[in-house]
């Protein structure tokens, strides 16, 4: 969720470099210029922090703190003051009027954040904020990995997606990386010397740069004491070698909060686009059930009322996923939709030879779905 943040301070300048300092995070600033204001603005929106300089006209830092922590509805937000003076009594003073922390003037973009991240778990702010991020955006993967043929395997395994994958072989190199781009998640090899891959993820979580991002550690399958150690510390999730890329990519996907449903589905005018993998997995089922529903409905809201049902990358059928068929070709008469299905000869044939699928037809092209479902007609009878 993103955070707000209110600044309160009357010179322009500080509050443009803290509008500047928090450009690359997903926060919303407010700006107030004096105390008046800024309990005004407080009351409206209920920031997650206030930044609030001492020194004001109409109504100054000390006297708006008083005023805060005597509202009941503001007195838990927290503070943190700024102040041009850094002397040891000026410190004590600040510290006895209950804020969070202090930062004195002028200062460093960087301290701020620094500062701030102790408080807030400042994200980064991704591009188009106000959509979900998809598995069709290019994402940065961190892997930190001493054995090369574990990052060519996974480097190859996702290179049908967007995303990047950075090899590194060390807990310097990683650190190091990060400090240069901030990744969208990364790997961790918990095989690394000297208990290493422990000392990255707790400074990782230590920056507040990258306390947020997802952290995976990759171990051997039986290698059961390590899995449950990496559990204990709150690493977001444990891969186990041999890997099973199919497995990772979905789990990665979740873990970056990606809307994966273009995989499977796809809206174009007139028409929805329903797309089964070559291999339907009961990852893939279950990511295509989740989104069965949500993306029906949105097609029928606007004004789509055909679906296309592509099963032609499949060269068998089981029962998983001719139970999916049947739940989609439910959903779509429930909604009153037009469908048609798409497949090769093979999957044709062995449905064929089915009592619950005989009369299912099947067209060879898209182009042909497309112009007998305009025409009226409805091939599949399920």
């Amino acid at each position: 969720m993103r955070h707000k943040i209110l600044t309160v301070d009357d010179a322009k300048t500080v509050r443009i470099i803290i509008k500047k300092a928090f450009r690359s995070y997903d926060c919303e600033i407010i700006e107030a210029v004096n105390g008046v204001e800024g309990l005004a603005i407080a009351a409206k929106h209920m920031p997650d922090l206030i930044l609030l300089d001492i020194t004001m006209p109409v109504m100054d830092g000390v006297e708006m703190l008083t005023r805060l922590k005597a509202d009941p509805q503001l007195k838990g937000i927290p503070v943190m003051m700024l102040t041009a003076e850094g002397g040891r009594d000026n410190v004590l003073k600040i510290a006895k009027l209950g804020v969070r922390d202090y930062i004195i003037k002028p200062f460093k973009e960087d301290t701020l954040i620094e500062k701030i991240g102790r408080i807030l778990d400042l994200l980064p702010l991704e591009e188009g904020t106000d959509r979900q991020r998809s598995t069709q955006d290019p994402a940065d993967i961190l892997l930190v990995e001493d054995k090369p043929a574990i990052i060519q395997q996974i480097t190859d395994g996702l290179k049908h997606t967007p995303w990047k994958v950075h090899g590194v072989p060390s807990q310097g190199a990683a650190l190091d990386f990060c400090t240069q781009t901030v990744p969208h998640l990364i790997i961790i090899s918990l095989s690394l010397p000297d208990e290493s891959a422990f000392a990255l993820f707790r400074g990782l979580r230590a920056n507040p740069k990258t306390k947020s991002i997802p952290v995976f550690g990759l171990v051997v399958k039986t290698e059961t004491a390590v899995q449950v150690a990496a559990q204990q510390v709150g690493i977001t999730s444990v891969v186990t070698k041999p890997i099973d890329m199919a497995e990772l990519e979905s789990r990665m996907s979740k873990a970056m909060n990606l809307d994966i449903s273009s995989r499977y589905f796809r809206i174009e005018p007139e028409f929805l686009h329903i797309t089964l993998p070559a291999s339907c997995t009961p990852i893939a089922l279950a990511e295509m059930e989740q989104y069965l529903q949500p993306k029906l409905a949105e097609a029928v809201n606007t004004g789509i009322n055909k679906v296309i049902i592509n099963v032609n990358a499949i060269r068998y059928l089981d029962m998983s996923a001719l139970k999916y068929l049947v739940q989609t070709m439910q959903a779509c008469r429930g909604l009153g939709m037009s469908y048609a299905l798409i497949g090769n000869t093979l999957v044709a044939s062995e449905c064929k030879n089915l009592e619950e699928t005989k009369f299912w037809d099947f067209h060879e092209t898209v182009e042909n779905a497309k112009a007998h479902l305009v025409s009226g007609g409805q091939l599949v009878k399920a």
